[in-house]
């Protein structure tokens, strides 16, 4: 558990501990609007996003050094959400402020047809993060039970089994090394519609639309019962799953930086020692 004294005041409980689903946990009862285990606002939001990105690009920097001297650890982190949850600001304005040579970013859509003539986790695997990387999933191996089973893209005897194959992939991943932090994304119904209507509004987000998000939207309570089944089967305790209300962008922001900055020191890194004498260096550098 992270010590509390390590988070910004602003935070009343951890953020870990507060957001993670736990058996029980129903999605119907999840609230958007809410800001769970924070109590400060959304004024206070930019000053503190601004310094918390600050020390996550530390860590961030820590990670990738140290696999410089042989160190095979890396972080992913697992954004599902439905449409205009937030999944790109994250993206943007959370991860953003990392160096990039340390970050992988994968953005699944449809698969093509050369990853569906693979198993399902063929295109998953090949965009892992490798040693000292942070990798970025925007969807996920969880499209494949999420919209898969919505849509009846295959029959239920295909997708039921995959929860647990996709809990032996994580243990695989967490056994060579890979921390995953998984955020389930929630935006209500009303405030996903606002977002709609927004992009409608605006020529410079008419790329973020697209028509069959409204086809989406008729089918909320399909994908309510597939997000509950995905949580219920595939929420470990080497994988657990967290849940991050969305409506306010702010606050799912802060509350995904600190889930990383959390994740990182659980790593316990220290700067990598220096494999030269430094003294000699700076003795050869001033004579040169």
């Amino acid at each position: 558990m992270s010590e509390l004294s390590d988070l910004p005041s602003l935070w009343s409980h951890d953020p870990r501990e507060e957001l993670m689903f736990r058996r029980g946990d129903k999605v119907s009862d999840i609230d958007a609007e809410a800001t769970p285990g924070f109590r400060g606002n959304k004024a206070d939001a930019p000053t503190l996003q601004e310094e918390r990105n600050v020390r996550f690009a530390e860590l961030q920097e820590m990670l990738y050094a140290n696999s410089r001297s042989g160190d095979t650890r890396s972080v992913l982190l697992v954004l599902q959400g439905m449409d205009t949850a937030g999944k790109g600001g994250i993206v943007k304005h959370v991860v953003g402020g990392a160096n990039p040579q340390g970050i992988k970013y994968t953005s699944f859509g449809k698969p093509t047809a050369e990853e569906l003539s693979h198993h399902y986790l063929w295109r998953i695997r090949n965009a892992l993060p490798t040693a000292g990387h942070i990798g970025v999933f925007d969807r996920s191996h969880y499209e494949d039970v999420l919209i898969v089973r919505v849509h009846n893209l295959v029959p239920q005897d295909v997708w039921e089994p995959r929860y647990d194959e996709i809990n032996a992939f994580e243990r695989e991943l967490v056994d060579s090394g890979t921390t995953l932090v998984k955020v389930a994304m929630f935006v209500s119904l009303t405030e996903q519609k606002k977002r709609l209507a927004a992009r409608l509004d605006r020529p410079d987000k008419y790329w973020k639309y697209n028509p069959a998000d409204i086809d989406e939207r008729l089918k909320w309570p399909l994908y309510e019962q597939a997000y509950q089944a995905m949580l219920d089967r595939t929420s470990t305790d080497y994988a657990p799953w967290h849940i991050v209300p969305c409506n306010r962008k702010w606050y799912s922001r802060l509350a995904v930086t600190e889930l990383l900055i959390d994740a990182m020191k659980r790593l316990n890194m220290s700067w990598p020692p220096p494999d030269f004498d430094v003294e000699a260096e700076k003795n050869r550098l001033a004579s040169a």
